[in-house]
């Protein structure tokens, strides 16, 4: 997606780099990611009217540690550092990094020495501010037409200014909550220094995407998988609003949802939405296939090729489908591939993620590729989704699947089920559900003795789970209300034959995900 106003941010693999662009886009403005091997090409397709340079585990030093492209560099547009990016900036422009002694981890301060574009209305000269560090390595020499505009403790030049060519760097984080002020100062890049107005809207992106889409399918005809989630309905909904009978979305029906979710769905597409709607009942077909498997990358990985094949399937069926259309998001690609496009760094595979097989002979459209999951909620309700249907928790592509450690059986998923439903529908009448971003049990390999009716019971132990997030890069467990959770087991034993004890899980993410495997 081209936008006149976008802001282009480079990566150099911090974990964090989502955060710069959910920043910038607060402010209003449209931004996009692009590693750093392949900026050069990203910058002369976006044409932004800004960059900035992540942070990232490399060091500079390092003589094969990644680089700015040049044409980046020297393209005279403004730049902004953040930690390597500072580094970056400074080697590449003929200042001086070193290895430090000691570095800076986690909250520190920062002396603000003198006044810059990028300080407007947020610091003052004199004043100390508390940001969140994360560097070995410091800024030693400045390189030419640069000034120190704010110092910390292991960091002399914690924030340099270049204002002549309006390069800013910064060796502190300011994308993180942390920082508390680091919003504004983004802000501050990305309207005083490149000069945007701050106007882009999800108005804006719906508009540019339904262009986007007819360019790129034209008279092409488009099969859209429903997996039941909020992702894949949002993503077909506005893949017809852009080219309307050429779409067909087909529901597979792996056997995996939550209580009540595939009659929901083909009520909203065939009588909602009047959209051509293929539902296939394939739950036989994984469930037979996931049989004996317990590791849960295997689990990912089959669930994904099973889907595909079904597809395939399908797609032979309705025939001339030449685009397969996902609702693959900003943080299912962050988590799946490296910023350097190895498999090192991977944490988990998403089954929707990763291109298709070239018998196919289909292209991807993935017209949500460049949202968060907040963000997908909001161009739901731009495009009239039921709110209730919206407002959904998320919901992995996987399904139940990755919500029972071990081996996947029928009886198991419904056991699960049932607990599940219990502990949403108690969410829902305590009024809590929109306060949590995600919620949901998980059935473990685990068993435990239990008394019941004065009889021994040896059943399985259910964990339930709650995090708040805003685009679940980062999570923290939900504290519920005295009472809650006890109300909760208590339905869940009695009205759940086969679960004899339930924990709740308060592992923030990071270190944990949000979901267990």
């Amino acid at each position: 997606m081209n936008h006149p106003d976008t802001i282009l941010i480079v990566d150099f693999g911090s974990q964090v780099t989502q955060l710069i662009a959910r920043r910038v886009r607060e402010a209003g403005v449209y931004s996009e990611i692009a590693p750093f091997n392949a900026a050069a090409e990203a910058f002369a397709r976006t044409r932004p009217a800004g960059v900035i340079l992540s942070g990232g585990p490399a060091s500079v030093v390092d003589a094969d540690s990644p680089r700015i492209p040049d044409a980046i560099l020297h393209a005279g547009v403004p730049m902004l550092g953040v930690c390597y990016g500072q580094q970056a900036l400074t080697a590449q422009l003929g200042g001086t990094v070193e290895r430090g002694m000691a570095g800076e981890f986690g909250s520190a301060f920062v002396d603000v020495a003198d006044g810059c574009a990028l300080f407007d209305g947020v610091w003052t000269p004199g004043e100390r501010h508390r940001v969140w560090m994360s560097h070995g390595d410091h800024v030693a020499a400045l390189a030419p037409g640069f000034r120190p505009v704010a110092a910390s403790a292991g960091a002399p030049n914690a924030v340099i200014a270049d204002d002549a060519r309006r390069i800013y760097a910064m060796q502190f984080h300011p994308e993180v909550v942390h920082t508390p002020d680091g919003a504004r100062l983004i802000a501050n890049f990305a309207r005083h220094v490149c000069g945007l107005t701050g106007d882009w809207t999800m108005a804006e992106f719906r508009a540019a995407k339904i262009a986007d889409i007819r360019a790129q399918v034209r008279e092409g005809r488009v099969i859209c998988g429903l997996s039941g989630g909020v992702d894949s309905a949002v993503a077909a909904v506005l893949i017809h609003e852009a080219i309307g009978e050429q779409l067909t979305c087909v529901f597979v029906d792996h056997g995996l949802l939550r209580a009540g979710e595939a009659e929901q769905v083909v009520g909203l597409f065939r009588g909602h939405y009047n959209i051509p709607l293929v539902h296939v009942d394939a739950a036989t077909l994984f469930m037979n296939g996931l049989a004996g498997i317990t590791d849960p990358e295997l689990k990912r990985k089959f669930i994904g090729k099973t889907f595909i094949d079904v597809f395939e399937d399908e797609a032979r069926k309705i025939g001339g489908a030449g685009f397969l259309a996902q609702g693959t998001l900003y943080p299912d690609v962050i988590e799946s591939v490296s910023f350097t496009g190895g498999p090192s760094v991977t944490i988990k595979s998403h089954h929707n993620v990763g291109g298709l097989p070239e018998r196919m002979d289909m292209k991807l459209v993935e017209p949500l590729r460049e949202l968060f999951k907040d963000e997908v909620r909001v161009l739901g309700r731009e495009l009239g989704l039921p709110d209730a249907f919206v407002g959904r928790h998320p919901f992995p592509g996987p399904g139940l699947a990755i919500r029972i450690p071990g081996e996947v059986t029928r009886e198991r998923c419904e056991i699960l089920r049932r607990a599940d439903a219990i502990y949403l529908e108690e969410i829902r009448t305590a009024g809590l559900y929109d306060a949590i971003w995600q919620a949901f049990a998980v059935l473990l390999p685990v068993r435990s003795v239990g008394v019941m009716g004065d009889a021994r019971t040896y059943e399985s132990v259910l964990a339930l789970r709650a995090v708040t997030s805003t685009d679940g890069m980062t999570a923290e467990a939900f504290e519920f209300p005295g009472g809650f959770l006890a109300r909760v087991t208590t339905r869940i034993v009695n009205e759940v034959r086969g679960v004899s004890r339930v924990t709740y899980d308060y592992t923030s993410k990071p270190p944990g995900t949000i979901e267990w495997e």
